[in-house]
């Protein structure tokens, strides 16, 4: 009987030569290819419509994979299932598309059957297959030979390698295609802005500013006591301090006041004149939320003035309204 250690040992090379295959198998790929990507790679960027991207079974998930991370990237694509395309969908195929096909043997019965009406169409094909000489890749106006490859699955039925190297390879062009389009990460977040990448590159302070109900000011011969009131009204425990313009001159917090109490000092009766930060550091509602979140930790400040052109203030920021945002 196998004691516990013996057992994960047992799993873990199984595990480890799994791996191995596959990265073999990858980096073999690398050696096949030849200058022939360049002309698909020029043919895709030339295309003004869609890459369609299409496979049955596992090559068809990895066909999504691919057909998503070329449409997060610059490359308009989407994922067409070769059955759903007998009974209707071709008609979302054009003359100007390119159809991407995956299919290991080449003879994939469900992608044979649509390949006449992709040609009467007159869209392009690329296909992706494991053999030159198969069905495919001979009516296919280009082909990537991924070749002969090993599987990790020691029975060689389960596709294993062959799934990996075709998702490395959808990567692959993927990432080809970003850079020759010199594909920037404002772009990208332009197709993510749901995602904390969206976020970090698209959000401007005025969009929060826009959400926040409360703008707590206050002039600089204001009484203490009553500029306390307005802080724990707004519940920010501050007020941005504004001149006889209404333009930004200072910031005062409830820190101010208590120091000023742990000195001794008797100034809820006074003016604030004397007791408000000068010349604070503010935030315009252009600039992005995520620099507003740099200022913030770099000066230990809890909350920042949001002022418009004129520097009259909008908002004030408290760090969570940030934060809670994920950025």
């Amino acid at each position: 009987m196998l004691t516990n250690m013996e057992t994960n040992t047992s799993y873990l090379g199984s595990i480890k030569e799994a791996l191995e295959t596959e990265a073999r198998e990858i980096l073999k790929l690398k050696d096949r290819l030849d200058s022939s990507i360049n002309d698909i790679i020029n043919m895709i960027l030339n295309c003004d419509e869609k890459i369609i991207i299409t496979g049955m079974g596992k090559s068809g998930l990895i066909g999504r994979k691919i057909a998503a991370t070329f449409a997060s990237t610059g490359t308009s694509s989407f994922f067409l299932h070769p059955g759903e395309a007998l009974h209707g969908d071709l008609g979302k195929i054009t003359k100007d598309d390119i159809v991407m096909a995956i299919s290991n043997s080449g003879e994939t019965e469900e992608i044979m059957k649509i390949l006449p009406s992709v040609r009467r169409i007159g869209a392009k094909i690329i296909s992706i297959v494991g053999s030159k000489t198969s069905t495919l890749a001979r009516r296919s106006d280009f082909v990537i030979d991924i070749g002969d490859i090993e599987e990790a699955c020691p029975l060689g039925l389960a596709p294993t390698s062959t799934t990996t190297v075709t998702l490395a390879l959808g990567d692959a062009l993927a990432v080809a295609l970003l850079k020759a389009r010199d594909f920037k990460p404002e772009n990208f977040a332009l197709f993510h802005p749901g995602g904390s990448l969206g976020r970090r590159l698209l959000l401007t302070v005025n969009h929060i500013a826009k959400r926040k109900k409360v703008n707590p000011t206050a002039n600089a011969d204001d009484d203490v006591k009553d500029v306390l009131f307005k802080m724990t009204e707004s519940g920010l425990g501050a007020v941005t301090v504004v001149d006889k313009e209404g333009r930004v001159c200072g910031i005062l917090t409830d820190g101010d006041i208590r120091r000023e109490l742990t000195k001794g000092n008797q100034v809820l009766d006074k003016k604030i004149t004397d007791i408000y930060s000068k010349n604070p550091i503010v935030i315009h509602t252009n600039q992005l939320a995520t620099e507003a979140l740099r200022i913030m930790e770099d000066h230990n400040f809890d909350v920042l003035p949001v002022v418009q052109k004129d520097n009259k203030p909008i908002a004030l920021l408290h760090i969570q309204d940030l934060t809670r945002l994920g950025l």
